[in-house]
């Protein structure tokens, strides 16, 4: 089985958020299953300076991709990740060689041509899964993620011959909307153009485009299958995956379980495991030393790892952050996202100095010692496709407290005297999305927190669950096989 992966961002190469993640672990679990997957990924800056010895597979100036008449100097690479997986890079200088991040300015402002940058993306990736591809190598399904592969089904629809597509939706928010205008200019036919295809309101949309077109799709959690079918969550997308939901699955997204393992994290200032946990208490003290945190065992430690945004909930625990110290309670967050967020975080740990304490921006080594550092785990997501982070505090045994939605509740269990008693308890959950709501659940965590034979067992609990990609990658694997036997 020949898969090809396509996706914007692929860790430990280059990442923005889960996506990359996922991209990273999941193709090394499929490769390991005896899956021959490779991913396709744009040549940005970061990407071609990680890969040094990527050979030429492919000059686009000999082989344009059809339909393009002009095409920027453009080459088809081939390397290998730091797992062993093969990666093709799209090298396309005049797209993806700049400043600034992968999809925004180096203002935060989404680059201008987004559409055709991603739009370029796609059509390769439909190409090298048509009858169109001059290579050797040809997939029997492609696997595209989110918007920026999104126009790839529909590509691959006006091919000859292609391979079953399968489209992966990892955050619906994000939909890649464009002016109806750049139709022709991506080299698409106007028969795409209708509401049973890739229109939306009027714009192009690239995800629906790959939800209309795909043979199957997947997103990132069972509970986020049902609730993307809902108005609530939908995004204006909900009718057509209702209508598509015999096509629709939802798959629990696993962890990189070797790079996030406290036993053997090199980011920790103390290894420790489930057998012997007495290096958390070193961590949560490197921790509060590295932060400028008052050094104290015994104050209860939250920690948040979050992108700054309205979806993250951020917002509530800048509004309860004063109750939460008082409680009392220390309170460390690393992020980045909405700049009046960052000013008010910043603002709030400079107001109460070694109290909260706060870092904006991306540091991974931070990002382990907080799972590991911190006593509990805040994630108060209004909305969560699946979420990792909470999958991190409990294998670093640091329970979370989490809002009742999407992956959260399909990976933490409530922790309750029958829940604890039973061995399933894993976390604190909440229903209501408020302050109040979030305060309550994380009194209950501090209550129990004091009760240390409780706590200890919550924690052994929550850091021998397996959050590993076997299943989840044989679920992935049975789709391929569906779609090559249809």
């Amino acid at each position: 089985m020949q898969v090809l992966f396509v996706s914007s961002e692929v860790a430990p190469i280059i990442k923005t958020g889960g996506l990359a993640d996922v991209s990273g672990a999941l193709t090394s679990a499929l490769q390991q299953m005896g899956v021959d997957i490779r991913v396709l990924l744009p040549g940005y800056s970061k990407v071609l300076k990680a890969l040094p010895d990527l050979e030429l597979v492919l000059d686009f100036s000999a082989h344009p991709p059809l339909g393009i008449t002009e095409l920027p100097p453009s080459r088809l690479l081939l390397g290998t990740l730091p797992g062993g997986v093969p990666v093709y890079v799209l090298d396309c200088p005049e797209m993806y060689l700049r400043g600034g991040g992968i999809y925004l300015d180096e203002h935060g402002i989404d680059w201008a041509d987004n559409a055709q940058r991603f739009g370029l993306f796609s059509r390769v990736a439909a190409m090298l899964g048509s009858a169109e591809s001059p290579l050797q190598w040809r997939p029997d399904v492609v696997h595209c993620n989110d918007w920026q592969s999104g126009l790839t089904p529909a590509y691959l629809h006006y091919m000859r011959d292609p391979a079953p597509c399968v489209m992966t939706v990892h955050n619906l928010a994000f939909q890649g909307v464009f002016p109806s205008a750049l139709v022709p200019e991506l080299g698409l036919p106007w028969d795409c153009f209708k509401p049973d295809g890739a229109e939306f309101y009027g714009d192009l949309s690239f995800l629906k485009a790959g939800l209309f077109y795909a043979q199957h799709i997947t997103t990132v959690s069972p509970s986020y299958a049902k609730e993307i079918q809902t108005e609530a969550l939908g995004f204006g997308l909900q009718g057509l995956l209702s209508h598509r939901s015999d096509s629709l699955t939802g798959i629990l997204n696993g962890i990189d379980t070797e790079e996030w393992n406290p036993a053997a994290d090199a980011y920790l200032a103390h290894a420790y495991s489930s057998e012997d946990m007495s290096g958390k208490a070193a961590n949560k003290l490197a921790l509060q030393k590295r932060m400028g945190l008052h050094e104290d065992a015994e104050i209860p430690l939250l920690g948040i790892v979050s992108r700054f945004a309205h979806q993250k909930g951020l917002d509530v625990v800048l509004e309860i952050a004063e109750k939460l110290i008082a409680m009392p309670a220390q309170l460390v967050l690393l992020g980045s996202g909405d700049t009046e967020m960052q000013r008010d975080v910043l603002a709030l740990a400079h107001q109460h100095t070694g109290k909260i304490a706060a870092y904006v921006g991306f540091d991974e080594s931070l990002s382990h010692l907080i799972e590991a550092g911190a006593d509990i785990f805040l994630m108060p997501s209004r909305f969560e496709p699946c979420g990792l982070n909470q999958m991190y505090s409990q294998r670093y045994g640091t329970p979370p407290v989490v809002h009742a939605t999407g992956g959260l509740i399909d990976t933490v269990v409530d922790c309750t005297p029958a829940s604890l008693a039973t061995g399933e308890a894993s976390g604190f959950v909440f229903g209501k999305m408020d302050a109040a709501s979030l305060l309550l659940a994380v009194r209950r965590a501090l209550r129990l927190y004091q009760d240390k034979k409780s706590w200890f067992a919550l924690q052994q609990i929550c850091m021998n669950k397996d959050f590993g990609w076997g299943s989840s990658a044989k679920a992935y694997q049975q789709i391929y096989i569906d779609l090559i036997k249809r």
